[in-house]
Order: C-alpha cells, then structure tokens, then sequence
C-alpha cells in the first residue's frame, strides 16, 4: 500500500507572500484560508511562542477543509526553558488547546536548543512515556551528538519520530541514512535554510539539486507506504511556497498556479 506525502511550508502569514502567492489585497484574516487551497499542511510556528487559545485554534480549524493537517510546535516553555523537567502542567495544556483542532491535529514537534545535549537524556527518557499515544510525535535536536542507537532506540519505543532537518549541523548523507531507520509509523522533515536572507518575495538561491535528492528519498518512503509530512522554510531559498510547489512537481502531486489561487476567496 502506497503511503502519503503532505508538503506545506513554516507558517503561513507572511506580508512578502501578497503579489508572488496571495493574490493581491488579500487580507492576513484571509491567508489561511487561501493557502490551504495550494497545501494541505502547514507547519504553526506560533504555538512555539505560547499555547494559543481555543478560540484561535477553532478559528484554524474553521477556515480550512476537512482534509487540512496542522502540525504543531511545543512550546518553548517546556523545550527550552523548563528543559522537559516539571513541564506536565504547560504539556497538558497544550495538547488539550492541540485537540480543539479535531481530524485536523497533525504531528507535534519538540525542537530543542543546540545547547540541548545528550547529558539531558534522562530527562528525555522521563518525558517521553508522559506524551499521548494518540498523537504523532516527532523531535528535532541540534546537537549531533543525540544521534546514536542508543536514542534511536529511546525514540522507537515510544513511536516517536526523528525529525530529519536539511541543515548546518548534520551532513545530509548521515539524514538520508536515518531515514532508513525510522522511529515512528511517519516521518517529518524540515527545510532550514541560509538565515541572512530577509526578503521572503522571490527565490534567491537556486536548490533545484537539493531538492531533486530529497525527492527521491520522499518517493521511496511514500513507494513504500510511509505518512510524510514535510515543511520548507522561507530561508531555505527565499520562498517557501515556491519550494514546496518545486517539491510537489518533483513528487507529481499537480501544484495548484498561485495565479489560480485567488478566483474564489471565500471558499470555506
């Protein structure tokens, strides 16, 4: 049975997306709605900064279909801040304002710090059993010594995925091996990219390479019947969205014309 890949990008209001994604006066209040015409993910940025309110997570939910899948980040005050210790508290308000959103919840991501180092790893092997088996989970470290089979196997147990990053800090070679040592029933990658780009209006850097060798990897997961949710960052190359169409070409998904996108505003 063939799997699933859902592209989206890092969140979605953008101003230097109006004219080269949104259509032309197209008001923030309309963003969401418009852009889950072209994606049917989005990766929310906003959730790291604090727990949203359930009236702002129902309004998510509202102005996309059915099929839409949000994923979510953990808040920092439980990443960063409290470092997973004495974090229960903010974790399950969290994942009950998370659950507002019904069939549209997604996966959560708990990126840590770079300073976030295998010494942390009992607190780590503490958290873990605390998160809900009912929603996918994924990790994102940033520090290279977390990858070892030790982690691996911590990750595993509790089906939790490794979020495989396109970034600085880890060679790609070493991704694309993890990549064939799952730790979850999904997969979740991430796009970073050069962060001295400012202008999110137009491409700047041409990753036509970079994106074709992650292609190949997201069609052998998907040929062999893996769920991938995949988000690219303005900073990769200076738009997202027009990464992420690139990525839907690559995979034959049919990318919606941004010229197409406005027709019909109201749609939901």
């Amino acid at each position: 049975m063939a799997g699933i890949v859902h592209i989206g990008t890092q969140g979605w209001n953008y101003d230097a997306w109006v004219g080269p994604f949104y259509p032309p006066r197209t008001r923030p209040a309309q963003f969401l709605g418009v852009y889950a015409r072209a994606f049917d993910t989005v990766e929310v940025d906003s959730t790291f900064y604090a727990v949203p309110s359930a009236k702002t997570v129902r309004a998510w939910a509202d102005r996309t279909p059915p099929h839409f899948r949000f994923a979510l980040k953990m808040p920092q005050e439980v990443t960063h801040e409290r470092r997973l210790r004495d974090a229960g508290l903010v974790t399950a308000e969290f994942f009950a304002r998370a659950r507002e959103l019904g069939d549209r919840l997604g996966p959560v991501l708990l990126q840590f710090p770079p300073d976030f180092t295998p010494t942390e790893l009992p607190a780590l092997a503490d958290f873990l059993p605390t998160l809900p088996r009912d929603v996918r989970c994924a990790v994102e470290f940033r520090h290279k010594g977390w990858i070892y089979d030790g982690v691996l196997a911590l990750l595993a147990e509790h089906g939790v995925a490794l979020a495989l990053i396109e970034g600085k800090w880890i060679p790609r070679k070493q991704v694309f091996a993890l990549a064939e040592r799952l730790t979850a029933d999904f997969v979740y990658v991430r796009w970073l990219g050069n962060r001295e780009i400012v202008d999110f209006s137009r491409v700047q850097m041409d990753r036509t390479r970079d994106l074709e060798a992650w292609a190949g990897v997201l069609a052998r997961l998907e040929k062999d019947g893996r769920t991938v949710y995949g988000y690219f960052n303005n900073h990769f190359s200076g738009h997202s969205p027009a990464s992420a169409r690139e990525m839907q070409r690559l995979l034959h998904q049919s990318p919606v014309d941004p010229a197409l996108i406005g027709e019909q505003m109201s749609l939901f």
